[in-house]
């Protein structure tokens, strides 16, 4: 290797400006300001290396990729997206606007039924028979109970374990209702006090309180709340019970005059809407009412006092007889207002619970059964109105009398009676009234045709006109389909079936002259603004003459104040009383066969100026006597005697007719 000095590499030196080439003023000052005069390299300086870039761009061109297409890309991405934005916000709140609110409104929003407080029912001088009172129906909202809501997984256990024993419901029940999925809304109880409701509400802000101060404590009780609405009372518990009827879970009558007149009585439900957060009720624009309009009030004809006095006296006597049971009826003989209807054993309203199914309803109304001999008042209107007798009428009665398939007797066993045809009334014969009404036509079959008219013309057989719950119509067969022992059992009260109040009616009809007026029980409504409405007038109908009317009047005294009559206990000191007895055989209801008695007895006073009738019926005594004129007398008496002092009804102060019962010659 030599040891001379490599030849030095030869550094060119700036390039010189081609002469020929003119340079721009811009590329000169371009120059000058990349190296000033003063900034001049020293001799022995080493120029300075061009950058790796511009070395690299001189030697040969590598470039960069344009970053424009990736920029597209994600623009179009976020176009998609935001058109998807708009496209669903155009849904929700343009196309489906009216969907997503009525779900937020059913979410936010309950609604409920107001219900309108029902109409009182008075008597005729406006005492409280059944009204209403304050009530809560317990609701929940089970949303609220969930573990979500809640926190807890057993919420409707724990609020079921607090609720029941004050609602007194079963806890699983309860548990099972809050649990109901789906819903905002369940009833818990109905128609609870404001005792109830108030203990509930104390206990829930006790728990909210608690809630509040330890973080551990759940209020389970935050989704129970309490519609106000109105509970049915009867003040009087069970007085008028078969008259009033009740009224049913739902709200209805569930019988009576509840029932008969529920639209009236009912009123018309409002409605409200109202949001709802929390358990608790908040008051938005959002929110609607429509009140409810309060049900009127109906006026019975009904006296409270006189019926306290009729239903004291019929349960007295059905105790002591051990009877089946027993009703009183008390009418106006001149309006055909019904002022007591009571019936024995009866109900209270406000517990049915311990009411049995037997003495539900109203029996004055709805029991069937053979009136017995009160009922010869009718033939005897037939007899006299035909004019084929008069009181003073000989009739020989036979210890025995044989007509068609039977052999007929009287109550007594007795030698021939001679009586008068008034004596054949104050002595209950069964045999002379058969005789007297055999003269009603040529034929016995024509007797029973004309028989037949009379007692369709006093209501037998036919609606009373009050229009109740349940009520029968009794048993009237067309003559032609009587048979050979009813041709002369009907005439005396058997074989025929009447309910207590047509037997009223008919001796109100007597009393009131030969008119009958149907009997009425509604006095007429009030409003709520306290516009009163009469009832509509009663039918009148005449059914025998007021001279035949007056002659029956003065011989039903004959059962009363002659000592040979049967009604001698039915006696008030200072008034003239007029009225029957009756004993007929008792049709058992459940085996269809004659079995023990139903004892009887009507009438009224004053006899000679009528302003009230009283009808009692007993069914089936078992203890003492059973006939009517012992059982049933005293208390016609009683009822009567209250009655005519509530009424202010003076005695007439005239002589009693004192017609003869037995025949001289």
């Amino acid at each position: 290797m030599s040891d001379r000095e490599p030849p030095r590499r030869r550094v060119p030196g700036p390039a010189r400006p081609d002469p020929r080439r003119r340079q721009s003023p811009g590329a000169r000052q371009s120059r000058g300001a990349r190296q000033s005069p003063g900034a001049r390299q020293s001799p022995g300086a080493r120029p300075a290396r061009r950058p790796v870039q511009a070395r690299g761009a001189a030697r040969g061109a590598i470039r960069l990729g344009s970053p424009r297409p990736r920029l597209r890309m994600v623009g179009l991405a976020l176009t998609l997206v935001l058109i998807t934005f708009v496209v669903r916000l155009l849904q929700v709140q343009a196309v489906d606007a009216s969907a997503y609110a009525a779900k937020a409104d059913q979410n936010r929003y309950v609604g409920r039924t107001l219900a309108a407080v029902r109409g009182e029912i008075v008597d005729r001088n406006g005492v409280e028979l059944a009204t209403s009172e304050d009530a809560y129906d317990i609701t929940a909202d089970p949303t609220l109970f969930t573990s979500d809501s809640t926190g807890v997984p057993d919420a409707p256990e724990q609020a079921a374990a607090l609720l029941a024993p004050i609602i007194g419901q079963d806890t699983d029940a309860v548990t099972k209702k809050l649990r109901t999925p789906h819903t905002r809304y369940v009833l818990l109880a109905h128609r609870q006090t404001p005792q109830v409701w108030n203990q509930i509400k104390d206990l829930k802000n006790t728990l909210a309180t608690k809630a509040r101060t330890d973080k551990g404590t759940v209020n389970v009780l935050a989704g129970v709340l309490a519609e106000p609405t109105t509970k049915r009372v009867y003040p009087n518990g069970d007085l008028g019970a078969g008259i009033l009827g009740w009224v049913n879970a739902e709200g209805k009558g569930g019988g009576g005059v509840e029932q008969q007149l529920n639209e009236e009585l009912a009123g018309k439900d409002g409605k409200i809407r109202y949001a709802q957060s929390g358990g608790r009720l908040v008051p938005t624009a959002g929110s609607a009412e429509t009140p409810a309009v309060a049900g009127s009030e109906v006026e019975l004809t009904i006296d409270r006092d006189i019926q306290w006095a009729a239903q004291n006296a019929i349960t007295e006597q059905v105790k002591q007889s051990k009877a089946d049971r027993g009703y009183v009826v008390v009418q106006d003989t001149r309006t055909g207002q019904i002022l007591a209807m009571a019936n024995s054993p009866g109900f209270d309203p406000n517990d049915l619970s311990r009411a049995s199914a037997s003495s539900l309803g109203n029996a004055a109304l709805q029991d069937a059964y053979e009136p017995g001999s009160t009922a010869k008042v009718m033939s005897m209107a037939a007899v006299l109105q035909e004019n084929v007798a008069t009181p003073m009428t000989h009739v020989v009665v036979p210890n025995r009398l044989h007509r068609g398939d039977r052999l007929f007797q009287d109550d007594v066993d007795h030698a021939t009676w001679d009586l008068t045809l008034n004596g054949v009334l104050a002595k209950s014969s069964n045999i002379g009234t058969i005789l007297a009404t055999g003269q009603l036509g040529k034929t016995q079959q024509d007797a029973n045709r004309v028989l037949y008219s009379y007692l369709r013309k006093f209501g037998i057989g036919s609606p009373t006109g009050l229009g109740f719950p349940g009520e029968t119509n009794g048993i009237l067969a067309p003559p032609d389909k009587w048979s050979t022992s009813q041709q002369y059992t009907i005439p005396f009260g058997q074989g025929v079936s009447i309910n207590a109040v047509q037997a009223a009616s008919v001796y109100s009809t007597i009393a009131n002259g030969g008119v009958r007026v149907e009997p009425t029980l509604v006095r007429g409504t009030k409003v709520p603004d306290g516009r009163f409405t009469p009832a509509p007038k009663p039918e009148e109908n005449r059914v025998v003459s007021d001279r035949t009317a007056k002659t029956l009047a003065q011989m039903l005294e004959s059962v009363v104040d002659d000592q040979e009559g049967t009604g001698t206990k039915a006696r008030i000191p200072g008034y003239r009383v007029a009225g029957k007895t009756g004993t007929a055989n008792r049709v058992d209801p459940a085996t269809g066969k004659y079995r023990g008695y139903t004892s009887s007895f009507a009438g009224f006073a004053p006899a000679d100026n009528p302003r009230v009738t009283v009808y009692c019926a007993i069914q089936n005594a078992t203890k003492g006597s059973y006939y009517g004129g012992q059982i049933c007398g005293p208390i016609f008496k009683q009822v009567m005697e209250f009655a005519l002092k509530t009424l202010q009804v003076p005695p007439t102060g005239a002589p009693a007719a004192n017609l003869p019962v037995t025949f001289t010659p």
